[in-house]
Order: C-alpha cells, then sequence, then structure tokens
C-alpha cells in the first residue's frame, strides 16, 4: 500500500519501530476510523515526515506539505461534523421511540 515507510527488522524478521512511528501509526488509524477515504490518507503522507525533512535539509520549505495536509484535515474534520449530526439526529429520534416503547410496556403492566 505504501502508507509508511519500510520498518528496521532485527536480524532481518521482527519489524523495529520507533515511539515515532508508532505514533504515526495510530494516527493514521484514527484517520481510516473516522471514515477518510484511503486515497486521502495517501495523499496525506506521500510528502514523508516534514520533521524528518526538516532534519535532513536545513533549507526545506514545509509550507506546501502543511498547507496540503491543513486542507485534508479541514475537509475531514468537517465531514466527521456532518456525520455526527446525522448521528445525533439517529439517536434523539432512537431516544423517542424507546421512549415511547417504555410507555407503552408500562401501560401494559398496569392492566
Amino acid at each position: 500500500m505504501g502508507l509508511l515507510p519500510a520498518p528496521g527488522r532485527k536480524n532481518g524478521h521482527k519489524r523495529l519501530y520507533s515511539a515515532k512511528d508508532i505514533a504515526f501509526i495510530k494516527f493514521l488509524k484514527s484517520l481510516k476510523d473516522t471514515g477518510m477515504p484511503l486515497e486521502e490518507v495517501k495523499e496525506f503522507v506521500q510528502d514523508g515526515c516534514i520533521w524528518d525533512s526538516l532534519e535532513e535539509d536545513p533549507d526545506y520549505k514545509p509550507a506546501p506539505t502543511l498547507t496540503k495536509r491543513v486542507d485534508i484535515l479541514e475537509k475531514h474534520l468537517k465531514n466527521m461534523e456532518n456525520k455526527k449530526r446525522e448521528l445525533e439526529a439517529i439517536m434523539e429520534v432512537t431516544r423517542e421511540k424507546l421512549q415511547t416503547y417504555h410507555t407503552l410496556l408500562e401501560e401494559e403492566a398496569k392492566k
């Protein structure tokens, strides 16, 4: 899939991940778990790690990558906020339906 750089390996077998790698993997998982399309996740990571680029090249200009990532995350946040509103509306209808059913059950029990 190419979302992550190849990890180091211990004795050619077990993968070795740094704390930074693990934090990044958790972040990518959170994007996936909240519905970000895989193509957008790929676009987000395509330019690599900004911190690594800054460390490797003192003249590196992160603005284009940062701008792209801000755009992706703002779009994703807006999508999540819309889904949250939709889910809250569905939850309210469900609560109302449950209340109706509880009321009917209580009335039935009194007979």
